[in-house]
């Protein structure tokens, strides 16, 4: 697979993520060229405030590889990770973040700021706007369905 197929399958998270009546993100981690990891929203579906894609899918991948270190991992995620997240990605430190959509209200890759500039004791490579548009489209399908719902 390639890194827009890894998109595609965390886009398809995504919209499960969607049916459930989350908003639409999804999350693959990948090792060695094989999906270890995967993760969509569940915050309403759980009432969790952490209960993010990303979260999902290194938990995912920790408990499949026997470790919480995934130094060894790329993260594909359809929307730019969030303060949360980008901890998350840190204290697991997961080698290479490649995200979708970008996220101007918290987004933590660049957007808002840009948690792996700063001091800590791991910094992933970054790439951004992978198969962006198809990512932002998904996401705003989603909040003008919710719109006319209202």
């Amino acid at each position: 697979m390639n890194h827009k197929e890894y998109m595609r399958r965390a886009m398809e998270l995504a919209a499960q993520a969607a049916k459930a009546g989350d908003v639409p993100v999804g999350c693959v981690i990948v090792k060695d060229g094989r999906i270890v990891g995967e993760g969509r929203n569940r915050r309403e579906e759980h009432g969790d405030a952490t209960a993010h894609a990303e979260l999902e899918a290194i938990r995912d991948a920790c408990a499949r590889l026997g470790s919480w270190r995934l130094h060894e991992c790329t993260m594909y995620v359809t929307l730019e990770p969030c303060p949360m997240c980008a901890g998350g990605i840190i204290n697991s430190r997961i080698h290479t973040v490649r995200y979708g959509a970008k996220d101007d209200k918290a987004g933590a890759c660049g957007s808002v700021l840009n948690l792996f500039e700063e001091r800590f004791n791991h910094r992933p490579r970054l790439y951004g706007h992978l198969l962006e548009e198809e990512c932002a489209d998904q996401l705003q399908a989603f909040f003008q369905t919710l719109r006319q719902e209202e």
